[in-house]
């Protein structure tokens, strides 16, 4: 982003509001639909582009300047939204290619991947979302800024770009044609809990993903 740009979005939060509002709710009202399992053979390549037209708002909002809210409390907004529902939808419909390995910290040296879910980071992420998306609702504009930058940098902005990560695997390897492999040899400590974990994501994706989609394993 240029430093005109930059400008432009730090004198006009008025305007910059708006359109994160309105990415944010996009992506929620799209997840949704896509969950129904309406049109299940179309599923992954849908979230790929949403979740990436999610991450151009989270790279706006870490580019901004620090958004400061208005009260040094955030106000009460109730009881969150369940999002169970969606995450049980997500489960089942991605059920063979729902679990995948990932670093949490690519700073972080010597870590072992661990299993993740997509189905688990979709309804984290939406958690996140609707949280600053009720701030907003209510007139609370800097405050939903501010949750949704902060939340950004500590936590929906990481596992959405794993999820990116993993659904561009996933598109990858079907264009591509590369048959799903079991995830061994992977680079972890000699701490036993680390190597059992990344022993375990390795497992987990051998029975989960190629298994159910018929694809070739290493033995």
């Amino acid at each position: 982003m240029s430093d005109a740009t930059l400008h432009a979005v730090n004198q006009d939060p008025d305007s910059f509001a708006v359109q994160i509002a309105d990415q944010v709710e996009s992506f929620i009202v799209a997840v949704t639909e896509v969950a129904k399992g309406d049109e299940p053979d179309s599923a992954v390549p849908f979230l790929l582009l949403e979740v990436s037209q999610l991450l151009l708002a989270g790279g706006r909002l870490g580019a901004h300047e620090d958004i400061v809210p208005d009260e040094r409390y955030e106000p009460d907004l109730g009881p969150e939204p369940d999002v169970d529902d969606l995450r049980e939808r997500f489960a089942a419909l991605l059920e063979p290619i729902d679990v995948y390995s990932e670093v949490f910290d690519p700073y972080e040296p010597r870590k072992a991947p661990v299993a993740c879910r997509i189905s688990d980071d979709l309804a984290d992420v939406v958690t996140d979302l609707r949280h600053g998306l009720a701030h907003y609702r209510a007139g609370r504009t800097t405050e939903a800024l501010w949750w949704w930058q902060f939340s950004y940098f500590s936590n929906w902005g990481s596992t959405a770009s794993a999820t990116l990560r993993a659904l561009q695997s996933l598109v990858a390897h079907v264009r591509l044609n590369q048959p799903l492999q079991e995830l061994d040899g992977l680079d972890t400590d000699e701490d036993l809990t680390e190597e059992s974990l990344a022993e375990e994501a390795g497992r987990v994706m051998a029975e989960e993903i190629a298994g159910p989609l018929g694809l070739r394993t290493v033995k």
